[in-house]
């Protein structure tokens, strides 16, 4: 007996590989080639491509498509009507599918509502792409990006609160009360540690 849920109005090619908890709704299709995680969410209307991969607790919003060449880590978020591309320079008369380009979405990142992420990017772990954003470079591990092009504005905790760093380059995150720190453009969390100041 399966352990996963897929609505009567989706369609799961055969082959396709679905993690136990994982639910699928309506008029979703998920290709021959795909993988996805446990206790994943697809909503209304998602395709997901040959070869994509999505790791644990994935949620797709509805409407989204993810194309061959995109590869989600766990607790990956990705909002309404978001968009993933895999070609860069597309022509309808030009065959390029030996030019997909990979794009990889790190360990707890979040994709806003209608954001378009252009092909080759890597998001980093636990960054937060503001709805509309268009992402045309990697963005860096808890990274806040807005705007067409995408800009850094600031960075967010795991918990999607925005961190403010002080004198010493440490920031503690309003919900979770967990410790972060900046050093050379970088951002880690300091596990276990009290902040250093206020």
């Amino acid at each position: 007996m399966d352990n996963f849920f897929i609505h009567e109005t989706a369609i799961v090619d055969a082959g396709a590989t679905i993690g136990s908890g994982t639910k699928i709704w309506h008029f979703c299709h998920v290709m021959a080639t795909a993988v996805i995680g446990e206790n994943c969410i697809l909503g209304q209307n998602v395709f997901v491509g040959s070869d994509v991969r999505l790791g644990n607790q994935v949620k797709v919003q509805n409407n989204v498509s993810l194309y061959s060449g995109v590869e989600c880590e766990d607790d990956v978020f990705l909002g309404p009507s978001m968009v993933f591309t895999n070609v860069f320079n597309p022509r309808s008369a030009v065959n390029r599918k030996e030019e997909f380009r990979k794009t990889v979405v790190r360990k707890g990142a979040t994709i806003g509502a209608n954001a378009t992420i252009v092909c080759g990017t890597t998001l980093g772990r636990y960054c937060f792409v503001g709805a509309g954003a268009v992402v045309t470079r990697d963005v860096p591990d808890y990274a806040l990006v807005v705007g067409n092009p995408a800009r850094q504005t600031g960075w967010m905790s795991e918990a999607g609160e925005k961190l403010t760093f002080g004198r010493r380059q440490i920031a503690q995150c309003p919900l979770s009360g967990e410790t972060y720190q900046l050093v050379n453009g970088q951002v880690s969390k300091l596990s276990g540690r009290e902040p250093e100041e206020a």
